[in-house]
C-alpha cells in the first residue's frame, strides 16, 4: 500500500496515565494535546510504553478512542495491538478501524516465542482482517522474537504493510530492509538514541519514548534530518542524550511517569507488576530536565 503521508517524523509511543489503578483521562487528554501542540506527528497508543499489557480490553480500546476523539484529525493515532495469540490482536485491529484509529502498530506477539512461519502467518491473518496500515513492530527484547532482513523481505510484500519500527538497536539492518522494501515503504527507529543514525541510514522518523517528556525538541530533530540538516540534527540529539538514556536508567515507561510527574502533567503511577523508577533513575532524569530547561 501507499504509505500514509503522516507516518514520518517525530512520532510519540505515549504512556498511559493512571490515578487510583484507573485510567486518568484528564491527565490522558492533557498528554494527547501537549503532543499535537509539540508538533508530533502521530501519536502511537496502548503500545508497550502504553503499558497495554496490564490493560483491560475495555481500557485499551477505550484510550485509543479518547485519542481519536481529542486528536479529531490535528494528529493521526495508532493503536497498539500488541497481543500474545493472533486472535486478540485481530479483535483489537477490528476495534481500532471502528473508533477511527489513523493505523495500527502489531508487535510480533510476546512469551509464545512463534517460528517463522508463525510470524508470517500472524501478520498476513491480522492483515486479512483489517484496511488499516500496519505498523510492524520488531522489539526483541521484549518479545524474544525476531524480524530479521529475511523475514521483513517478505512482511513488506503484505498489501497493507505500511512500515516497519525497528527497536533492534542493529543500525546495519536498516541498510538490508530497504534493499528488499518497496520505494514507498516507510522504516521507523523504535530506539531514540540511535534515531539521527537511523535516518541517516534511510529511515523517514522515530516512534519515540523521549518525545513524551520533549516532544517540541523530538519534533525539531527529525524536522532536521527530514531537511538534510544532519549537523543541526546532530546538535539537537548530542542535547536529548542523557534524557534518552535517563528515560531507560530504569524498566520503562517507570523513568517517564517519573519526569512527567515533575512537569505536573501525571500522577507516578504504575501497574504491578511495574514499579516507578529507582532512586539513581530519578536522579538521572532529573538532571536531564534541568539541563533541557524543562524543570
Amino acid at each position: 500500500m501507499t504509505s500514509p503521508s503522516w507516518l514520518n517524523g517525530s512520532m510519540t509511543a505515549l504512556v498511559t496515565p493512571f490515578q487510583d489503578g484507573a485510567v486518568d483521562d484528564a491527565a490522558f487528554v492533557r498528554l494527547v494535546e501537549r503532543q499535537i501542540a509539540g508538533r508530533t506527528r502521530a501519536i502511537v497508543v496502548a503500545g508497550t510504553t502504553g503499558e497495554a499489557a496490564s490493560l483491560t480490553d475495555d481500557e485499551h480500546i477505550g484510550v485509543i478512542a479518547r485519542a481519536v476523539e481529542v486528536a479529531d484529525g490535528r494528529a493521526a493515532i495508532i493503536g497498539g495491538v500488541g497481543a500474545n495469540v493472533t486472535r486478540d490482536a485481530v479483535n483489537l485491529a477490528r476495534m481500532c478501524e471502528e473508533v477511527g484509529a489513523d493505523g495500527v502498530m502489531a508487535t510480533t506477539g510476546y512469551y509464545n516465542k512463534p517460528n517463522r512461519e508463525g510470524l508470517l502467518t500472524h501478520y498476513r491473518v491480522l492483515g486479512n482482517a483489517t484496511a488499516l496500515p500496519i505498523i510492524l513492530y520488531n522489539v526483541p527484547s521484549r518479545t524474544v522474537t525476531d524480524l530479521d532482513e529475511d523475514l521483513v523481505a517478505e512482511l513488506v510484500k503484505l498489501p497493507n504493510a505500511a512500515a516497519l519500527k525497528d527497536a533492534s538497536g542493529d543500525l546495519a539492518r536498516m541498510a538490508r530492509h530497504r534493499l528488499s522494501a518497496p520505494e514507498d515503504f516507510v522504516f521507523l527507529s523504535g530506539e531514540d538514541i540511535t534515531a539521527v543514525g537511523f535516518n541517516a541510514m534511510g529511515g523517514q522518523g522515530c516512534i519515540s519514548v523521549t518525545a513524551n517528556v520533549a516532544p517540541e525538541q523530538c519534533a525539531a530533530m527529525q524536522e532536521a534530518c527530514a531537511a538534510g540538516d544532519w549537523v543541526k540534527a546532530r546538535e539537537m540529539q548530542d542535547k536529548l542524550v542523557p534524557l534518552h538514556d535517563a528515560l531507560f536508567a530504569d524498566s520503562s515507561p517507570g523513568p517517564t511517569k517519573y519526569a512527567l510527574s515533575k512537569l505536573g502533567l501525571i500522577e507516578e503511577e504504575l501497574r504491578l507488576p511495574m514499579m516507578p523508577a529507582g532512586e539513581k533513575a530519578r536522579a538521572l532524569v532529573d538532571e536531564a530536565l534541568a539541563g533541557l530547561n524543562l524543570a
